[in-house]
């Protein structure tokens, strides 16, 4: 090639290039962003409406129903779910494919707003969310006190969230777990009946009062002034002299019939750290920064922010999750830099010059590699760097192959620029065409479709940059350095090292191969039986998806039955934190009341108000392996023992959000038999072996009372419908009266509500009056009846058909996929009625979803890397040849995940694909030298066996190489990526071992026909 004469004929343009892949990587170095966790879009929105007061059923009907209808009518929509809770309704879309998320998100408001007046006048609230991994907060900070007040607290939690927002790097702040404030009027029940006003005369004149409605502007000579009206409410005062009506000659106010004043709303959400009251502030970051950065950006808020805190709180910071990435990053840079220990060890039988000069190619490729990550948008995370220590091992094949070939013309008796120039010419298609079929094995993988193909992308996006680059370097730098470093005269026989390898090559594979081209058919057959029956192995090792993210926090999710009231939430929470009190090895306990806790992590979504859920979010001091799984097994154990909830402990997971690992989905029409279907999964699926937390949404019903009016009473008294609803909303959770403007440009809720000590109860109905035609008062207990009735407990619905999920865990030891299949054998005995079925979710679906992208990578992979063979061969032949190493290493990847304890997961996937790659590139090697042997008219066994004997040597270099780049990944035991680098380790040892003799044994039983008009190549 061209390109390689230029490079070594060219020695200051090439010292040029050297330092500009230095200096660009340098920079890619300092400016990339570091994350946890990879970035990756979902096309997914979540559409929240609160009703307060209203049940599952009515839920489902004016507001789920509605909505699903009219997202229905949008293209691309993948699946769309549905939760009909008390008071809450939540509808989640997810579109197909890489689809415009903004574009998609207009949509969904659009036909939104189009139904919006279809709902009910009482929603509260209705609001579209972007469901993004990427938001995830990287600090949790705890405001703790026991004494202050509810607007102490609010008011410093607003202070620090405006100081850490203006943070160039921040791109949003909450604050949560503190009781909305609220300007409550406080109505005077028994002064109103006196008076004969009715609670939507006080409603209505409030919020008449209370507009801003602008005037428009007048023209007074020369001048033109802005005409202002009334306005809204400025001052407390305002309200109060607020007119209702008048009795006789009087005006009636709000001040003669309420109390105005500043208080806080219903407590449906609190928190506690470490079992004291506390509020949160959480900061996510934008996407391309850098969380070192700006963490310590809020660091230094912080310790601004720390002298003016009151008396009576504490700042605590519960959660920072750069933590979290400095020990991947750490651990990751660790076995990274004992890889290029490893490496450089391998290369000693080149020599320490040959050495030196291949080790060149490390941080070239890298920086480039990391350059075109950078330029591109990825980040610096674990799964990048996971890439960049498999392409550790890769990179430097091209510079092994080039440089051995190099050095033995220099023992040939060349001169150095003779030998660098012929060499390189000699092996550069070979070189192109091996670098070609590994860029073949990962292109297909940056394709994936699905969440999990964008998790995993920023994995194969490193080792395609980087090993491409490597290609650049080995064709030119290479040359080049070698041309002026190695020695002018090389010694025929080379150092001690190269000497005792060509002695085992000589004493130990030859004489096999000689045996094995002996007896070719029997080597074939032996060798295929072998991979049948490691073929065979794959149902024993078991299938999986994505680990568990081993860090040093989980989650516990507790649930009470629907209906259960805050209290009795608290009381199991603090039974939870008692428990973990307990454990030295617990650093921090947030705990979450009546709603999950802020997002931290990427596949972790926040619940929304339930008044029977809690979340803990557990902090530990460290992560310790086994010992910390151990642990948490422990804790299980003892939450095991709380009854009167279901308590789950959650490990954070690595992957797209998955709901649960086991996960059936029952779907039919009618809430009663699927509750009664739902009952009998439930305890198949308690009763099979490795099961744990099996969950049940509708196990048990609700019980709610239902306010029976008399109607027949109620029409001939005139008593309207809607202020009869009015009142009782206004005793039990206030009604809203419009907002109530500050002049710091804060709004706060004006709530009508009758007298209430507490919660509400039943009580807070006694001495209501609703008004009649007649102008008279009647108590609202003539017209009205209480009485217990039985509701929903929730209704799921998937793609607008009702449906009830169980979910479960498994136990420690069980495989997933095992588990489910024994779940599912037994569902298929049981008895379904017509219109009833069921469907396995979970991993399954996931793994579905998944592996469905992995056939069309394959295929794209392996007839790309057969046009690669083709047009470098011009043979199907040699084609062959080449491909019937793969089988060889596909045995041994699976035997290694037999021997590892390891399963065939996403990431093992991706390794069996890297692996083909890497076994065909060798493999190129040596047919395509014996291939140029047979043209310099060297008999077909001679040329075969000298072409072994010659081209084992940088065979094995390549793939002990690639072994020790990628050993430390291996012993890392890491769920998420050792699997991968144990199939390539293994897949390598048994295709360099037992691939030398089968590629031969191949070649002379159906020998490629050479072209006749190819020209000799020099040696």
């Amino acid at each position: 090639m061209r390109i390689s004469e230029f490079a070594v004929r060219n020695v200051p343009f090439m010292i040029v290039v050297f330092l500009l892949m230095i200096a660009v990587g340098v920079s890619s170095w300092l400016n990339i962003p570091r994350t946890e966790d990879p970035h990756f879009p979902i096309s997914a929105f979540q559409i929240v409406a609160v009703y307060p007061g209203a049940d599952p059923i009515e839920i489902e009907r004016q507001i789920v129903e509605p909505i699903e209808d009219a997202m229905n009518t949008l293209d691309d929509v993948k699946d769309m779910t549905s939760t009909s809770d008390d008071s809450l309704g939540i509808v989640r879309i997810e579109f197909e494919g890489d689809v415009d998320v903004d574009k998609k998100y207009d949509e969904v408001t659009r036909e939104l707003a189009a139904i919006e007046r279809s709902f009910p006048d009482g929603l509260a609230d209705l609001k579209v969310h972007k469901i993004n991994p990427g938001n995830v907060n990287i600090v949790q900070i705890a405001l703790v006190s026991d004494s202050a007040s509810w607007r102490t607290l609010e008011d410093t939690a607003e202070d620090l969230k405006d100081r850490i927002e203006r943070i160039p790097g921040i791109r949003e702040t909450e604050t949560w777990a503190y009781p909305q404030r609220e300007l409550r009027v406080e109505l005077n029940l028994s002064r109103m009946a006196e008076l004969n006003l009715r609670t939507p005369q006080v409603l209505q004149s409030i919020a008449g009062r209370n507009t801003n409605v602008p005037g428009g502007a007048v023209e007074l000579g020369a001048r033109r002034f802005n005409l202002k009206t009334t306005g809204s409410y400025r001052s407390i005062d305002e309200v109060l002299d607020t007119v209702i009506g008048g009795t006789g000659d009087a005006l009636v106010r709000v001040r003669d019939v309420a109390r105005v004043e500043w208080d806080h709303g219903p407590l449906d959400y609190t928190a506690r750290l470490d079992g004291h009251r506390a509020v949160w502030v959480t900061a996510n970051q934008k996407t391309g920064e850098n969380i070192f950065v700006t963490i310590a950006a809020i660091q230094q808020v912080i310790g601004a922010f720390k002298p003016s805190l009151p008396a009576d709180v504490k700042l605590v910071q519960a959660f920072d999750q750069s933590k979290n990435v400095a020990k991947r990053l750490d651990r990751l840079s660790a076995d990274f830099l004992i890889a290029i220990v490893l490496v450089s060890i391998t290369l000693l039988p080149l020599g320490l010059r040959a050495a030196g000069i291949v080790m060149v190619s490390i941080p070239l490729s890298l920086m480039s590699g990391l350059a075109a990550l950078y330029f591109t948008g990825f980040s610096l995370n674990q799964l990048s760097i996971a890439g960049f220590v498999v392409a550790l091992g890769l990179l430097v094949d091209d510079s092994i192959v080039v440089t051995e070939n190099i050095a033995r013309h220099l023992r040939l008796g060349y001169g150095r620029d003779q030998a660098a120039i012929l060499a390189t010419r000699q092996i550069s298609l070979a070189v192109l065409g091996c670098t070609a079929t590994l860029l073949f094995a990962f292109l297909p993988l940056l394709e994936l479709p699905g969440n999990a193909g964008k998790f995993i992308r920023s994995l194969p996006a490193s080792v395609v940059f980087t090993v491409a680059a490597s290609l650049f370097v080995a064709l030119t730098i290479i040359p080049f350095l070698a041309s002026r470093i190695l020695p002018r005269e090389e010694a025929a026989e080379g150092n001690r090292f190269l000497r005792g390898l060509m002695h085992l090559i000589h004493t130990i594979y030859s004489p096999l191969l000689q045996r094995a081209l002996a007896r070719p058919k029997t080597t074939v057959l032996l060798s295929t039986l072998a991979v049948v029956a490691s073929f065979s192995l794959i149902p024993i090792i078991g299938v999986g998806m994505f680990p568990k993210a081993d860090t040093a926090q989980f989650m516990i999710r507790v649930t009470l039955p629907n209906g259960s009231s805050i209290d009795a939430t608290d009381t199991i929470l603090r039974e939870t934190e008692a428990v973990l009190s307990t454990h030295p090895e617990v650093e921090h306990v947030m705990s979450n009341l009546g709603r999950g806790n802020p997002q931290i992590y990427y596949n972790v979504f926040q619940k929304e108000y339930a008044a029977n859920v809690a979340d803990l979010f557990v902090q530990l001091k460290s992560f310790q392996g086994d010992a910390t799984r151990k642990l948490l097994d422990r804790i299980r154990s003892e939450l095991d023992t709380i009854p009167g909830a279901e308590i789950v402990l959650k490990e954070f997971e690595n992957g797209p959000p998955l709901e649960a690992p086991i996960a059936i989905r029952i779907i039919g029409p009618d809430l009663g038999v699927l509750r009664h279907l739902a009952g009998e999964v439930e305890q198949l699926m308690q009763a099979t072996p490795g099961t744990r937390d099996v969950s049940n949404p509708q196990r048990r019903s609700r019980i709610d009372l239902a306010l029976n009016v008399d109607t027949t009473k109620a029409g001939l008294l005139g008593v309207s419908p809607l202020e009869l609803d009015q009142t009782v909303r206004l005793a039990v959770a206030g009604l809203d009266a419009g907002e109530f403007r500050e002049t710091d440009g804060d709004s706060y809720p004006i709530v009508l509500r009758a007298p209430l000590s507490g919660r509400a109860s039943l009580d807070a109905l006694q001495g209501l009056h609703v008004g009649t035609a007649g102008g008279a008062q009647v108590p609202l207990d003539q017209l009205t009846r209480v009485q217990l009735t039985e509701s929903p407990t929730m209704i799921y619905r998937r793609d607008r058909e009702r449906a009830v999920l169980l979910t479960a865990y498994t136990e420690t030891g069980y495989n997933t996929e095992r588990v489910t299949n024994r779940v599912l054998e037994q569902l298929a005995t049981l008895d379904w009625p017509d219109g009833y079925r069921y469907v396995a979710a979970g991993e399954v679906e996931s793994r579905q979803d998944s592996f469905a992208g992995f056939g069309t990578a394959i295929l794209v992979a392996v007839f790309g890397i057969l046009a690669v063979l083709v047009l470098e061969f011009g043979s199907f032949k040699s084609t062959l040849i080449v491909a019937t190493v793969v089988p060889l290493g596909v045995m041994g990847g699976i035997l290694m995940l037999m021997a590892t304890g390891g399963v065939l997961s996403f990431t093992a996937m991706i390794g069996f694909i890297a692996l083909t790659g890497i076994e065909i590139k060798n493999s190129i090697l040596l047919v395509d030298f014996t291939n140029q042997l047979r043209q310099q008219g060297k008999p077909l066994d001679e040329a075969i066996a000298e072409a072994g004997e010659i081209r084992f040597l940088p065979i094995l270099l390549t793939s002990v190489t690639a072994i020790g780049g990628l050993m430390p990944l291996a012993l890392q035991q890491s769920a998420l990526y050792s699997p991968m680098a144990w199939v390539i380790i293994g897949g390598l040892i048994t295709s360099t071992l037992i691939g030398r003799l089968v590629t031969p044994v191949m070649y002379k039983l159906v020998p490629p026909t050479l072209k006749a008009t190819e020209p000799p190549i020099d040696p």
